[in-house]
């Protein structure tokens, strides 16, 4: 069984890695790289049908859900991966609403990918396997195939996730952005320890670093939880 993928990503560099991670995996094959909506569509007359798109949801001429509608209503039932950087809780529960079976954000690495492709191969190989009627049992199986079996990367040594999610709480709270040592205030921790959960936020793309200037003495480093753009929302024209 092989999965015929489109991917769909404005971002060239972004589009190229996408596809090269597809095509190291066995049983998937890339059909077409599309970089905007109208693109897409295009492919999709011109190759047939697809088994998975991995759609980003910010294209240059609409919306990702926008596309999607229209496929829905042209009658294309193909699955759908969400990969994107719109991290809004709005934007998933949209993207669950109109089919997306799995939801990717960005920025990720290659294990990251291959998990949720993996968790995807092993619904169609359920799906594929299945009786033309189904049991309770046969369909909870295939739907859990989906839901996620493997362990979350570890983190830095001496780092927690339970803290890293306060941390993450009090980034995005503020509009101005946090210190280290404002942090290490809110959560009565060392002004090391604070810098390296920021530092870890940075480094995986959800913070963002800036010099804060003013009374007299050295700039601090501040850090800004990174605002995804407006997603609005999308309607079909």
């Amino acid at each position: 069984m092989t999965v015929r993928v489109l991917v769909v990503e404005d971002e060239p560099l972004a589009a190229q890695a996408h596809a090269e991670y597809v095509r190291r995996l066995e049983d998937f094959e890339v059909v077409g790289v599309a970089h905007t909506a109208g693109e897409a569509a295009r492919l999709l007359r011109e190759q047939g049908p697809v088994d998975l798109i991995l759609l980003d949801m910010f294209l240059p001429d609409g919306h990702g859900l926008v596309l999607l509608q229209r496929l829905r209503a042209a009658g294309n039932l193909c699955d759908v991966i969400a990969v994107t950087s719109a991290r809004d809780v709005d934007m998933v529960r949209r993207a669950v609403a109109h089919g997306v079976v799995l939801y990717l954000l960005k920025p990720f690495t290659f294990p990251m990918f291959r998990a949720k492709l993996t968790q995807y191969a092993a619904y169609r190989r359920e799906l594929v396997s299945a009786p033309a009627e189904v049991l309770q049992d046969e369909v909870d199986r295939m739907l859990g195939s989906l839901r996620s079996s493997v362990e979350p990367p570890a983190l830095p040594k001496g780092l927690t996730r339970d803290r890293l999610q306060v941390v993450a709480g009090h980034l995005r709270e503020v509009t101005d952005g946090l210190s280290a040592r404002e942090l290490g205030d809110l959560l009565d921790s060392s002004r090391v320890t604070a810098r390296r959960y920021l530092e870890y936020l940075a480094d995986v793309g959800v913070a963002v670093r800036s010099l804060r200037y003013g009374g007299g003495g050295r700039p601090e480093v501040q850090y800004t939880w990174k605002r995804t753009q407006d997603t609005g929302t999308p309607t079909t024209h």
